[in-house]
């Protein structure tokens, strides 16, 4: 058993407020993909306010600008949940709901187990990628990095390309 969990944070900016008809079908589906989330094994932890979601979490001074978060067991049962769930099919629709990205919106980390990382931890691995491409320190799906004292070299997951890109 790895003495890591891998944490994710992605970002974008919503196009409309949360409470809008833009987002209607985005805000419905949130509980629903949530909860499968936490059903699916690896889960371990997700960013969440007593709404039971991380819309109404306001990290920065813009009140489009929204994160999601979460630590699972593996890099792969999370590669499965994002990839090969329901969760792809809300994924790909994301187009409708948010601005296209103009830097790095997701990016992935290490963690010891049992560590459950701050929005500013996990905001800087964002930044570092952004500045220094996918490193050991802050990674991709596209170019995923062994936990730290595992050998190995960075290696691509193959995210579906019709969610892992924009158009």
């Amino acid at each position: 058993m790895s003495g890591w969990h891998i944490a994710q944070l992605n970002v974008g900016r919503i196009i409309a407020p949360t409470d809008s008809p833009q987002l209607a079908e985005f805000m419905a589906a949130l509980d629903e993909i949530n909860a499968r989330a936490e059903a699916t094994p690896g889960f371990i932890w997700r960013l969440q306010s007593d709404s039971g979601n991380a819309t109404d979490i306001r990290v920065s001074e813009d009140p489009s600008f929204l994160v999601n978060m979460s630590v699972w067991a593996t890099i792969e049962s999370l590669f499965d949940f994002v990839y090969r769930s329901a969760h792809t099919a809300v994924m790909a629709r994301r187009r409708q709901w948010f601005e296209k990205p103009t830097a790095a919106y997701q990016v992935l980390w290490w963690v010891p187990a049992g560590h459950v990382p701050g929005v500013r931890e996990a905001l800087d691995r964002l930044e570092h990628l952004r500045r220094h491409g996918p490193t050991p320190h802050a990674f991709t799906f596209n170019r995923r990095y062994p936990p730290p004292g595992e050998l190995g070299a960075a290696q691509d997951m193959k995210p579906e390309p019709y969610c892992a890109g924009w158009r």
